[in-house]
């Protein structure tokens, strides 16, 4: 390689670092607001948590199960796999774990006589499993890096739809859960039925606010409204957490990207350097051999 090629190397390899170091800034600013977001959505969902749980304890168990998204099928046969993932790239293994988390999900319900129905959140999964032949039933795009909450809203009608109608008797959830920008963790979630456990809560309910408790109108018609709340909050929990691990993911990926982009300058300016270190040896020898040749 040319003295030349060498420093044209350097030179589109210097121009990617910038862009590498510019996305790692504006994923990590963009994180923190993420991470906000997070944070603002735990006392909402803990009290929608709190309420539906309140409002199940005095409707009693009986009433509670006889709710559509309480019902257990008898036999499972249908599961809906909601994979959510990036509309973009760059982030390292964000969309692929998930990815592969799904597809053996998939084999294990197949193995077990089920069948499994893709739904997906972002262009990478939906593009993924067209590609292997697994094409989504239903497909949302264009929010995952700042979803809101008309996002989840629409995700969930779909699933709560889908469940209702029998068209799948179990709805799980496969997202990448938050826990630095160094850590997201692959987190499955049986989104529908609501398991009773999910609703009550493992923990006892404080029986002396719930004392203090009159329901207009009756118990029963409140958790038919603080149900499907309580799935779009859980879905929507699952996006912010999903958002905040692509942009800790991107940013680590990038922070990377630019480690090694200047590993590489180094590699190639020393090289560079031996390149001319050699023709100024090889133009010395040219003059010491010209002038030998004179005397």
């Amino acid at each position: 390689m040319s003295q030349r090629d060498v420093k044209n190397r350097i030179s589109s390899i210097q121009n990617i670092r910038k862009i590498t170091s510019a996305m790692e800034m504006v994923a990590a600013a963009r994180l923190r607001r993420a991470e906000q977001r997070i944070e603002k959505l735990r006392p909402y969902a803990d009290a929608i948590r709190q309420m539906t749980r309140q409002a199940a304890d005095a409707a009693g168990s009986g009433e509670v199960s006889a709710l559509p998204l309480l019902q257990q099928r008898e036999n499972e046969e249908k599961v809906a796999l909601l994979l959510v993932t990036a509309d973009r790239g760059l982030a390292g293994a964000f969309n692929s774990q998930i990815l592969r988390a799904g597809l053996k999900a998939q084999a294990e319900i197949e193995e077990a006589g089920e069948k499994a129905i893709f739904f997906a959140t972002g262009r990478r999964g939906v593009s993924s499993l067209t590609f292997r032949n697994r094409e989504p039933q239903d497909s949302w795009t264009g929010f995952t890096e700042r979803p809101v909450y008309a996002n989840a809203r629409e995700v969930a009608e779909a699933l709560m739809a889908a469940y209702i109608d029998g068209e799948v008797d179990r709805v799980e959830i496969f997202y990448n859960g938050y826990v630095s920008p160094l850590v997201q963790e692959v987190r499955r979630q049986v989104i529908l039925p609501l398991q009773e456990s999910a609703v009550l809560g493992e923990e006892e309910a404080d029986q002396g606010a719930q004392a203090l408790v009159d329901y207009e109108p009756d118990p029963v018609e409140i958790l038919k409204k603080l149900i499907p709340d309580y799935v779009e909050i859980s879905i929507y929990r699952a996006l912010l957490e999903s958002s905040a691990s692509e942009l800790g993911a991107r940013m680590t990926a990038m922070r990377s990207a630019s480690e090694n982009a200047g590993e590489l300058i180094e590699k190639y300016t020393l090289e560079m350097n031996r390149a001319r270190q050699a023709e100024i040896t090889q133009e010395i020898m040219e003059v010491v051999g010209g002038a030998e040749a004179l005397s």
